[in-house]
């Protein structure tokens, strides 16, 4: 038995009559949240450079593929080997170039040819966007759409154009607050934001994880400001804004000051 085959088999023992009551009352859509969870955990892990938490995670991750197969299984709807099965036929049918007589010599050229056969399997819609999942975070759809218009040439050349994009948006985000037009502001601010995803993307930066690192960064200075508010004996809220802006500078200074320190001592 392989170690799949085995998981396989405790997740049906799991399922099974007399089996965990908490596995036997779960369904496709009870699991959604753990499933979308589970890919963030992985991608976090994947981030930290963490392979024994990276490991860990895409095994629970695998757990959840395997229990959405069971219980398609228990409803005669599909098993895991059909799973398999449709995604081995899908990397056959889509890497002509590796399993067939096709000719594409770079991941550019890799990538168009993907997309034209899945437009070809789609037939529901033919629209070169119709695949683009609804589901996705924000800005990561984004930023997909931006990356799926590229390839079929609908691209800014030079950063530069990207930015004076921004700018105009910003400008258009500005005339509406003066306007105190909030379905203008709002759609403004939306426009603004895709603006800037595609200037990440154009910089061959990943919006999401760009947003990560700024969030990341904005935690760990607030916690620093907390412990300095409660270092003078005060918690968070007894201190207006210019006091904490002053704090909030002075961490910010500090960084500044051990990242030139360290640039410094680094061999050249």
């Amino acid at each position: 038995m392989t170690a799949f085959e085995k998981l396989c088999e405790i997740v049906a023992k799991l399922r099974a009559p007399g089996g965990c009551p908490w596995d036997r009352e779960q369904t496709h859509e009870s699991l959604l949240p753990a499933l979308i969870e589970e890919t963030y955990e992985v991608t976090e892990a994947a981030r930290a450079k963490d392979d024994a938490h990276f490991r860990e995670e895409l095994g629970d991750l695998l757990l959840l593929v395997v229990m959405h197969a069971k219980i398609a299984s228990e409803a005669g709807h599909f098993n895991i080997d059909e799973i398999i099965h449709d995604i081995s036929d899908k990397l056959i049918r889509r890497h002509p170039h590796v399993f067939g007589t096709s000719d594409a010599r770079d991941s550019g050229a890799v990538l168009k040819q993907w997309e034209a056969i899945k437009r070809e399997e789609k037939k529901t819609d033919s629209h070169y966007l119709a695949s683009l999942p609804k589901a996705l975070p924000a800005l990561m759809r984004a930023q997909k759409a931006q990356s799926k218009a590229a390839r079929v040439n609908f691209d800014w050349t030079e950063v530069r154009d990207v930015v004076a994009k921004v700018e105009e948006e910003l400008r258009e985000m500005k005339e509406a607050i003066v306007a105190l037009d909030r379905a203008r502001i709002e759609d403004e601010v939306g426009d603004m934001l895709f603006a800037v995803v595609n200037l990440a993307r154009k910089c061959k930066i990943d919006a999401e994880s760009a947003l990560q690192g700024g969030t990341n960064k904005f935690v760990t200075r607030f916690n620093q400001l907390e412990d300095e508010v409660k270092a003078r004996g005060k918690e968070l809220g007894d201190l207006g804004l210019s006091e904490m802006d002053e704090i909030w500078n002075h961490i910010k200074n500090d960084e500044a000051r051990m990242t030139n320190a360290e640039s410094m001592t680094k061999p050249g």
